[in-house]
């Protein structure tokens, strides 16, 4: 009987990206008068994890993506409006 090999996973992690989506982010926070203590509470989301978010220190799953769109009442395009 042969064992197969499973390949290794990779965590990814784009950085560029990221750094990208984090300062749109914060500017549309800006724009919209939002604090990151305003943001955390009205979005349910920690504020550290709002903070790492912004400083691309963490990759936000889609779930948090849309909680923070809504909450800011941004749309998603709005939200992914930047170059990379």
């Amino acid at each position: 009987m042969k064992t197969r090999r499973i390949p290794e996973r990779k965590l990814i992690f784009d950085q560029s990206g990221l750094g990208a989506f984090a300062a749109q982010l914060k500017k549309i926070r800006h724009d919209r008068g939002f604090t990151q203590s305003q943001l955390a509470f009205e979005s349910g989301i920690s504020m550290s994890q709002i903070a790492r978010i912004e400083t691309a220190r963490i990759n936000p799953t889609i779930s948090t993506i849309f909680v923070l769109a809504r909450t800011m009442g941004v749309t998603l395009p709005e939200l992914f409006n930047f170059q990379i």
